[in-house]
């Protein structure tokens, strides 16, 4: 017995606007094509039949960040590619989300050294860490479950709020931010 089954036909559903934009977010979220290391592969065996991150309205890999709006970085972060990724998550449209796939690009790993950046929080916001070396493409899953739960409970002036606050951001210069 479904709600259409309930209603009459004078009947409307209501909804606010801001619902109905995170429940369409919440399942097309358009992860962006950005594998760093041997993370990338479980974030590959996600795709496959037996996982189906197609559940998820996630099955295409976007190949330009411009076209997604979640950053997935699996694998260690190195220092010459930690501008790549800023780059590229400074590319993506708002709204946008990272999940940290693994525990190099959580926490810099067993890579306790100058070469490794010692967690990719420290170039751009994480939304959702996964923990594991290799993180289990269940894992992966689980992850993405967290972060719809998180878009679904989004409030449009908390979102504005947060990218007009980002540091450096051209909203935080108009309104006479300071840079040091």
């Amino acid at each position: 017995m479904g709600l259409e089954e309930r209603l009459n036909e004078d009947s409307a559903v209501t909804i606010s606007l801001e619902q109905a934009v995170n429940w369409a977010r919440k399942y097309s979220v358009w992860p962006l094509l950005a594998g760093l290391a041997c993370c990338a592969m479980e974030q590959i065996g996600a795709g496959v039949s037996r996982h189906d991150i197609s559940r998820f309205g996630s099955e295409v890999f976007r190949g330009s960040p411009r076209q997604a709006d979640l950053l997935i970085v699996s694998g260690r972060v190195s220092q010459k590619m930690g501008p790549v990724i800023k780059r590229l998550y400074d590319q993506m449209q708002e709204p946008k989300w990272v999940i940290a796939m693994g525990i190099c690009a959580s926490s810099g790993g067993p890579f306790n050294n100058y070469a490794i950046v010692q967690g990719v929080d420290k170039i751009i916001p994480v939304d959702v860490y996964v923990p594991g070396c290799p993180p289990r493409p269940e894992a992966l899953l689980y992850a993405l479950t967290l972060l719809q739960k998180k878009i679904a409970n989004d409030k449009f002036r908390d979102r504005v709020y947060r990218s007009a606050n980002a540091e450096g951001s051209p909203l935080q210069a108009a309104r006479g931010g300071t840079h040091e």
